[in-house]
């Protein structure tokens, strides 16, 4: 009776990281061409997988259906509106609007909403709960739209894949290397399973993995030196990708759950399955830009 339920759950698992994944390529490789809606398929898709996750935090946090947590939603929709118009022109009462000059406005006004939010529900929420909120959006809304933000750049359509190379990559590959040599714990209250081997492991595999994918596609890439640009932008990220599985880990522990969500069966939630994706997006852009 355990086999069956085992060999259930694994088909469950495995189909749907399937089906997630031939999701994920066709959002990536046609919702994100200049020659299909504009990008517009792939900007909704990251629309709503930040929403989702956004709304994970909020319900580990206890905040999901607070005043606290709409704000946050509609914090959200506001920001992306704002990057969608850094990306295109957009006219508004004869006016051309470019997102990337309020981004900082957009988050003074979103804090000042929340602290006028604590002010006039006083004593209801405390100064944690704002700070929560405040993290929350910026951490599954803001961080997680550099996908949409990376793919849409120069050399999006290659640069974009190093996210997934450097985070679900560094994890197999760390994941293999510590069943073969993993001794010294990393993290043993929060990841007991993870260690010092692993994390070496993953980030070499990392490394290795954006050094072949550069040398495949270097023809195609305006970038000097792919291999061993993409190489050590991986390895970078790979490393920094454990830090953002540990940190989600951490937030379910302190809250005492085990799972985010089950919006993917066999997974769990986005927070559980894009921890590591969430935290890397922004960094591969920025090494990219650095680099290129």
């Amino acid at each position: 009776m355990a086999n069956k339920f085992a060999n259930k759950s694994f088909f469950t698992r495995t189909a749907s990281g399937i089906v997630l994944v031939l999701l994920l390529i066709a959002s990536l490789v046609w919702g994100g061409s200049q020659d299909i809606f504009g990008g517009r398929i792939l900007f909704f898709v990251n629309l709503f997988i930040s929403l989702v996750a956004v709304y994970e935090l909020y319900k580990a946090l206890k905040l999901q259906k607070t005043i606290l947590g709409i704000t946050g939603y509609i914090a959200v929709v506001v920001y992306y509106a704002l990057v969608y118009t850094s990306q295109y022109k957009v006219s508004i009462l004869g006016k051309q609007i470019y997102g990337k000059n309020y981004m900082m406005i957009f988050v003074v006004l979103f804090l000042i909403a929340l602290l006028a939010e604590y002010v006039f529900t006083y004593p209801k929420y405390k100064t944690e709960n704002i700070s929560n909120a405040l993290m929350c959006t910026i951490y599954a809304g803001v961080m997680l739209s550099y996908l949409y933000i990376t793919r849409m750049g120069s050399n999006g359509a290659y640069t974009v894949w190093l996210i997934f190379l450097a985070s679900w990559g560094c994890d197999t590959c760390a994941y293999l290397a510590g069943v073969a040599f993993g001794k010294h714990k990393m993290a043993p209250v929060l990841s007991p399973k993870k260690s010092v081997e692993g994390a070496i492991g993953g980030v070499i595999g990392a490394a290795a993995l954006g050094a072949i994918y550069g040398s495949v596609f270097a023809d195609k890439i305006d970038i000097p030196h792919a291999p061993v640009v993409f190489a050590i932008v991986c390895a970078i990220a790979g490393l920094v990708s454990m830090v953002g599985d540990l940190c989600a880990s951490a937030i379910k522990r302190n809250n005492d759950i085990k799972d985010y969500g089950n919006i993917i069966p066999g997974h769990g939630g986005i927070m559980d399955r894009f921890d590591s994706v969430i935290y890397i997006a922004p960094i591969i852009y920025i090494l990219i830009h650095i680099m290129q």
